[in-house]
């Protein structure tokens, strides 16, 4: 299947590429980026695998986490996408929709941005009825992300990769079906 790959006012989406694998790794071996994941810094085999198997699905499937770059400089900033989670997750069978970026890039909306692309891609190329998002109970700055886009919450769920007693063992879980991202987006168009 041809990858997808598109772009918003600033930011493109596209298939990752052998020059992501470094900054890539920066990312996930930065504590503050790293925080609310369990393990909390990733070595640099474990973030080339990420690499290699968001590859694989977007060559496979055409679209995956995609790689994030800005226009303006064409620097890899970091991912956001839609995924199938691979862990036993309360709620499957799902598509999660997901971000990371480099902490220097934070609070200038890109993760908003480029996560209403991967939804738009998501309802309308995909035909998804629904998709879902979760994060730790602590990473509020993720679940503002999920609000802003409309998502809504549905409850709270013990991540299985996630320790027993550990604190991001709770996640909350975040749902958007597709008559409402239509109704929101209808909305914002007027």
């Amino acid at each position: 299947m041809a990858a997808i790959e598109f772009q918003t006012a600033r930011l493109r989406l596209r298939q990752w590429c052998d020059a992501d694998r470094a900054p890539f790794a920066a990312m996930n071996a930065d504590p503050r980026v790293r925080e609310f994941f369990y393990p909390t810094i990733l070595p640099r085999a474990d973030s080339d695998r990420m690499v290699d198997v968001c590859q694989a699905h977007i060559e496979q499937r055409g679209w995956s986490f995609w790689a994030v770059e800005t226009l303006a400089t064409r620097q890899f900033i970091g991912f956001v996408g839609l995924g199938v989670p691979s862990h036993a997750l309360p709620f499957l069978p799902c598509v999660e929709i997901g971000w990371r970026l480099a902490q220097a890039h934070w609070g200038r909306g890109y993760a908003t941005e480029a996560a209403r692309a991967a939804l738009q891609v998501g309802f309308e190329q995909l035909a998804l009825d629904e998709i879902v998002a979760f994060t730790a109970a602590p990473n509020l700055r993720s679940s503002a992300v999920m609000a802003k886009l409309g998502m809504q919450p549905d409850g709270r769920f013990e991540h299985p990769a996630v320790p027993v007693g550990h604190a991001l063992r709770e996640h909350l879980l975040y749902r958007l079906s597709r008559e409402r991202w239509q109704a929101l987006s209808a909305q914002q168009g007027q």
